[in-house]
This record gives structure tokens, sequence and C-alpha cells, in this order.
């Protein structure tokens, strides 16, 4: 299986999705691949937002939330990009397969064919179970709160159209629709700790199923971004001491969502906003 389901609480609503932690590319997919061996590792230390299933997996021992994570590497599908012309990282070779590197060069030729294989065995069976994943929460407690667990690295790489901004240690990427005033306030307070928490920058918007996203209110998301020399050495070293906090803060969160459906009785259905941004 290319993604693991970690089942949570029957009771609860929140499932941690951790796309990107993986480094893991099947040999079919490798040889499609224009790097060579160093050229590959290197890359995937740019890319893989390391040990971010260690932090999703802390953070739900303490609070029994279930976990959606990705075995795969991003350079074999990126599940959070659309898989067509609606993705803005396809103007630099980054939309659902990629063909250029986070530094420009040539990852893999870009044949359509190719593409479609990749999405056909890789992107869409991943969509449907995250689809799943969500209804299946929302059936059981009536509203799924999903936190999308990230990291970036502390200097922008060149591929980010939008890494001019700021950087802080935690950005929050939140959605007009799909993220409640409750769960941001939330969230930046159970970051707080962490150092600074910023919003949208470097990296904006949330995951969402298309199912639910824009059309079910009482399916709410928010995505984390560490920026990670908080918690491990850059560009693909080991954990520091910084991770424990960071799992800390993260469980917070998961607690906060758990009592703020304890007061209000409804979920993000009563607060939430309306409109909505793209899946990042």
């Amino acid at each position: 299986m290319t993604f693991h389901i970690t089942e949570g609480a029957p009771d609860s609503s929140v499932l941690l999705h951790v796309p990107h932690s993986s480094r893991v590319v099947p040999g079919h997919v490798r040889e499609r691949i224009l790097l060579d061996d160093a050229g590959l590792a290197a890359e995937l230390d740019h890319m893989t937002d390391s040990h971010t299933d260690l932090i999703a997996a802390h953070a739900a021992a303490r609070t029994e939330a279930w976990q959606f994570t990705n075995r795969l590497s991003r350079l074999v599908v990126d599940p959070e990009r659309f898989p067509d012309e609606r993705e803005e990282m396809r103007a630099v070779g980054m939309g659902a397969v990629y063909t250029r590197t986070s530094h420009g060069a040539p990852l893999r030729q870009d044949d359509p064919r190719h593409e479609r294989t990749l999405l056909e065995a890789y992107f869409e069976p991943y969509a449907a179970a995250m689809t799943a994943a969500v209804q299946d929460r929302l059936e059981a407690t009536g509203r799924a709160v999903v936190i999308d667990v990230h990291s970036y690295p502390g200097a922008p790489l060149p591929y980010e159209l939008h890494g001019d901004g700021p950087r802080p240690a935690v950005c929050l990427g939140t959605d007009a629709f799909h993220t409640p005033p409750w769960l941001l306030e939330a969230a930046r307070d159970a970051f707080a700790p962490c150092g600074e928490v910023g919003l949208d920058s470097p990296f904006a918007g949330t995951y969402v199923p298309l199912k639910h996203y824009g059309a079910v209110r009482e399916v709410s998301a928010l995505m984390v971004e560490i920026r990670r020399d908080r918690y491990m050495t850059e560009p693909g070293g080991a954990p520091t001491a910084g991770l424990g906090p960071i799992a800390d803060a993260l469980a917070a969160l998961v607690t906060a969502v758990g009592a703020h459906r304890g007061r209000s009785g409804s979920g993000s259905a009563d607060d939430g906003g309306s409109g909505a941004d793209g899946l990042r």
C-alpha cells in the first residue's frame, strides 16, 4: 500500500495528513528520473518534509487522532496538487507529476503518457482513499478536521512562487471556506511557544478532498508548515531536540479541537468563512 491510515479514537474528528515525509521512490519510477543517485539524494533532502511523520505520530499517540500518511515521495506524484491546468505550480514544472527539480533542472521528461500512468497508479487511489477517510470521520462524528502536517526550509528554494514573504517558525495555511476562526485561533495559541506564528506565507491554502471542497462546511482544514531549523538539521538531516515541543504543540491543537466540539456542540459549521482558495 502506498499510503497508511492509522486509526484513532472512534469519536475523534481529527485527521492528521502527512503527505510529504517519505523518501521512497519505486524502482520503475526511478528509472524515468534523470538525476544520478547523488543528485536524487540531494533533491530528496530539499523536497522531503523530513520527520513530519514522527511529529504527527507523537501528537496522535497523545490525542488518539487519526493519521493518513503517504509512504511514497512527492517526486513520484504530489497528492496535494491539482492534477490538471488548475495547478499554478505547473508553471515551474511541479504539478502533480514533477518534471523539474527544486532548482529548475530537468527531473523527468515531460511525457503526458507517463504522467497519466503515474496519476492512475498513485494519485487517483490516494485521492479516493483520502476522500473516504474524511467522509468516515464526517459520518462518525458529524465533522472532520484535516490538519495537514508539512515543513519548509529556512531559506527559499528557487521553485517557490511566493518565497519572498515572511518565513516564520510556524506558518498556518488557511482556506476562506474551510478554516473557521476558532480553528485558526486554537492553532495560534498551540504553536505560540514554538516561536513566531505566521499566516499563509511562504505557503498558503489547505488540503480538502474535491468531494467536500467548497461544499461541506463541516469539513474544516488547516495546513501547518514548520520551518525546518526548528526541529531538524537542514537540509535532510536528523531531528533535533526541537521536535518534541513541535509535536507537543500539535497535540495541544488536536486537544483544542476536541474541546471546541465540547463547548459548541456544532463543530465548524457555526463560525466558518465563505469562498474558497485552491488546493495547495
